[in-house]
């Protein structure tokens, strides 16, 4: 791949175990937030499997994220975790189309600001 997908994995792991674990917001923001952080972690857990020579599954575990997040972005009424949600799977969208091709550095900076984002929209 053009850019270690190894890297993106570290900014990964790094990302979901430290900034999406700010995600505590109440009420429906809480759960949702609940439930984003534990979309992170069972993506980190589903690519720790992937070859980096499989750009396929990388897309294909992206845009599930991507999805997921969408889905969750349905579950609140709070406007800025609704707003950050659809963001970050827009972004995953995008780079998981450009991570199938071998180019990880959309992903790379997605994971890298998708727990912040997301993270304040949950305080």
């Amino acid at each position: 791949m053009r850019y270690r997908v190894g890297g993106v994995l570290a900014a990964v792991l790094l990302g979901a175990s430290s900034a999406c674990g700010v995600l505590s917001g109440g009420g429906d923001t809480g759960k949702v937030c609940a439930d984003t952080k534990q979309a992170f972690q069972q993506y980190v857990t589903r690519v720790r499997s992937v070859s980096a020579a499989e750009p396929g599954q990388w897309r294909e575990a992206t845009g599930q994220l991507a999805g997921r997040l969408d889905g969750l972005a349905g579950k609140t009424d709070d406007a800025a975790l609704k707003k950050a949600l659809k963001t970050e799977a827009d972004r995953l969208r995008s780079a998981a189309t450009a991570v199938g091709t071998g180019d990880a550095s959309q992903l790379n900076a997605a994971m890298n600001e998708a727990p912040a984002q997301i993270g304040k929209a949950c305080d």
